[in-house]
């Protein structure tokens, strides 16, 4: 946990869930930035009725509690760092109302910040669906890192909601200062998207924030080629599932296996569970959960993890997240249960199954992926 000194305070932050070994912060400049921007604008003394979009690890929930706060989030682990760092602070969870990525704001606010997101598509659907709550006297202000705010970021903006002005760069993060245009109907946000997932005739429901929205990523596409099929299967997790078709082909082709869905984003489950119950209609049933990997799981109860894990959290890139969904996989899997990973050949991920299981199979592999196989077994579970 670090200390972050603010005009607004002094507060107590980490990332959740806490790790002491992490080297990251639960904030960065941008964070910074904005708070120490809105510290000149507004009277202190002044209660306001405050939107944060997409807050990272709750740096700008927590500095603001002290106006009326939503925070709206597509984020399980961010909605958590939120209520988290809350404590950590002596503030009362019930001091921030949250709300997920499928709800929308309903409320006129006197300030909009704007954490932009990782892909334009998930900016894009906040601002459409923003637009219609906006009044000309609300303040709209985004941040980000430098690296994160291009044209088509700004264009955006000017789309849906009006003249929009970037600030001197700080510190390698920027702001973003947007007015509201009534000359600009609102209008309807273009996601979901869909596409025809090839050789299948399956519809793939793709909300905003799901990752390669308008067709089969490759490294999916490699995986969808070697899942397994075999009648031992009787409990598979789609971990890190996104919008699920890697979980949805495996109950495809292991009709006897019940299938359950784990992932971080509300965008992504809601598009997994809508995927599997137009594929399926009421003839499957599957479990579809919001959740930190594997938190919920309990051990010992999966024949087959199907694992594409992600190696970025926001904006941050690293193996943190793969090396808790290994280790998690090892305790959630039966005796003889098996994990199957596809990443980058790059990543090594082949070292630390190796060193979690004690054993690592190359199932398949080209010139970017590579698909690895491990099995619990009792001497390492």
């Amino acid at each position: 946990m670090e200390t972050l000194l603010l005009p607004q305070g002094e507060f107590h932050l980490s990332r959740y869930p806490e790790d002491k070994n992490d080297p990251l912060r639960a904030w960065d400049a941008a964070d910074e930035y904005v708070l120490n921007y809105l510290s000149g604008q507004f009277n202190s003394e002044k209660v306001l009725n405050v939107l944060i979009v997409n807050d990272g690890f709750g740096a700008l929930s927590v500095a603001l509690a002290h106006h009326t706060v939503t925070a709206w989030t597509d984020s399980f682990l961010s909605e958590n760092s939120i209520k988290s760092n809350l404590l950590n602070n002596k503030l009362p969870i019930e001091k921030i109302k949250i709300i997920n990525s499928l709800e929308t704001p309903k409320d006129h606010y006197d300030l909009v910040i704007i954490k932009i997101p990782k892909t334009l598509a998930m900016l894009e659907d906040v601002l459409a669906r923003i637009r219609p709550i906006l009044q000309p006297e609300t303040q709209i202000v985004g941040a980000a890192m430098v690296k994160a705010i291009h044209t088509s970021t700004l264009s955006l903006f000017e789309k849906y909601i009006g003249i929009t002005q970037t600030s001197l760069a700080k510190k390698k993060a920027r702001l973003i200062h947007c007015q509201l245009s009534e000359k600009i109907a609102p209008v309807k946000t273009p996601y979901p998207t869909t596409y025809i997932l090839e050789e299948t005739g399956y519809i793939i429901i793709n909300h905003a924030n799901v990752f390669s929205r308008e067709s089969l990523d490759i490294g999916a596409r490699f995986f969808l080629q070697h899942l397994p099929k075999d009648e031992k299967y009787k409990t598979i997790i789609d971990l890190a599932c996104g919008n699920g078709v890697v979980g949805l082909i495996a109950a495809a082709t292991n009709p006897q296996a019940d299938l359950i869905f784990l992932d971080e984003s509300y965008m992504a489950v809601a598009s997994a569970h809508e995927n599997f119950r137009v594929a399926f209609a009421e003839s499957r049933k599957a479990v579809f959960q919001v959740s930190n990997c594997l938190q919920y799981s309990p051990k010992e109860t999966a024949d087959l993890i199907l694992n594409n894990p992600p190696f970025h959290q926001q904006h941050a890139v690293g193996d943190v997240i793969a090396w808790n969904m290994f280790q998690q996989s090892r305790d959630v899997l039966k005796q003889n249960g098996e994990l199957w990973v596809i990443g980058n050949r790059h990543l090594g991920y082949h070292v630390k199954l190796k060193k979690l299981f004690g054993n690592c199979e190359t199932i398949a592999g080209n010139k970017k992926f590579v698909i690895l196989k491990s099995i619990k077994q009792s001497i390492y579970g």
